[in-house]
């Protein structure tokens, strides 16, 4: 069955021309795909002028209440009937569409999906997750990156089985590597709650998972691990200082390169291994962070992202609903739950 997402037209820094260009480069990824576009009327009707491909496959949603990236949550909260970003919403929650997308303020959003869609039994509170690159021939998961600012050692583990589920769906992943990030390998290190989850992974058995113990926050990229586990305050500096640094190793390089008339020349012998090195570390090929826990798909696209990066957060979404990220997600609860049961009998 083809997934029919809800596409808030309105939110991002450009807002409906790179919303819909994303959504219509997505259509030819995935032929077939059906829209619902929440938004301004009179804005994505001129907008799909441009795009016939995304038009025949649209039907529009008429708002013209925006979440603005200044609102609170609180605010937005009151907005959540009639803005753009709170109808895409509603319409997951009523299952006339698979899943929402949306570039607009991420804690407007959180608090929308969560007040909506609800999170799943056994969950205590939705994280956001999102595929980072690596060294390796896969990339790793990582979650919480922003959503839970505190967290004790239940929600860690919670956040380790739903990262699992999404390892398995995004990447295929029979039995994905879990690890908690830490400052320290050693199992005396960290606060509390991180060797408290670590403990009650290490006793977990027949999980679709594999618990690995520790890991740094300079080996987030190495490939050796498939899922990071962390509390949002830490997951959501991580995910900073990492965007922090590939644009600084990006602007490093131009810099050095236009430098000098040697260095042109230089450019120009690497230029296509500068090429790869650009794409792999450009933000919008890694668009898409997906709030877990939740009875229902919400995708989180970057404020700043351009029409590939919208359309990578899509591309997510589609393939989230198709694999059925929500069942996979509850059948790992279950297993552990079962795993707790064993223990206490």
């Amino acid at each position: 069955m083809t997934p029919r997402i809800a596409i808030d037209a309105m939110g991002g820094d450009v807002g409906v021309p790179v919303m819909l260009a994303g959504a219509a480069m997505a259509r030819h990824r995935h032929d077939g795909l059906q829209f619902l576009l929440v938004g301004d009327e009179k804005q994505i009707v001129a907008a799909l002028d441009k795009h016939p491909n995304l038009r025949a496959a649209s039907e529009i949603l008429h708002t013209d209440q925006v979440v603005t990236g200044d609102d609170k949550p609180s605010q937005a909260l009151r907005k959540s009937k009639n803005s753009s970003m709170g109808l895409a919403i509603q319409a997951v929650k009523s299952g006339e569409c698979g899943a929402a997308v949306s570039s607009g303020n991420t804690g407007a959003l959180m608090a929308m999906a969560k007040l909506a869609l609800r999170t799943m039994p056994g969950i205590d509170r939705p994280a956001l997750a999102a595929l980072l690159p690596t060294l390796g021939n896969n990339d790793v998961v990582m979650l919480d990156l922003g959503a839970n600012t505190d967290c004790d050692a239940n929600n860690l583990v919670q956040f380790a089985v739903m990262g699992a589920a999404y390892a398995r769906t995004a990447l295929g992943l029979e039995s994905p590597r879990v690890r908690l990030l830490n400052i320290g390998t050693e199992e005396l290190k960290g606060t509390d709650e991180i060797r408290d989850a670590a403990a009650i992974l290490k006793a977990g058995r027949n999980l679709p998972f594999t618990f690995d113990g520790f890991t740094e926050g300079d080996k987030i990229s190495r490939g050796d691990v498939d899922v990071i586990v962390c509390d949002g305050f830490s997951g959501n500096i991580a995910l900073k200082t990492i965007e922090g640094t590939a644009r600084f190793v990006t602007d490093l390089l131009r810099n050095a390169f236009t430098s000098s008339v040697r260095s042109k020349i230089g450019f120009l012998i690497s230029k296509p291994a500068t090429e790869l090195l650009r794409h792999h570390l450009d933000p919008n090929n890694h668009n898409g962070a997906v709030f877990l826990g939740l009875n229902g798909v919400v995708l989180k696209s970057h404020g700043s992202a351009n029409e590939k990066g919208v359309s990578n957060a899509i591309h997510v979404a589609a393939n989230l609903v198709k694999k059925d990220i929500t069942r996979q997600v509850t059948d790992n609860l279950l297993l552990f739950a079962a795993r707790d049961k064993g223990q206490t009998e």
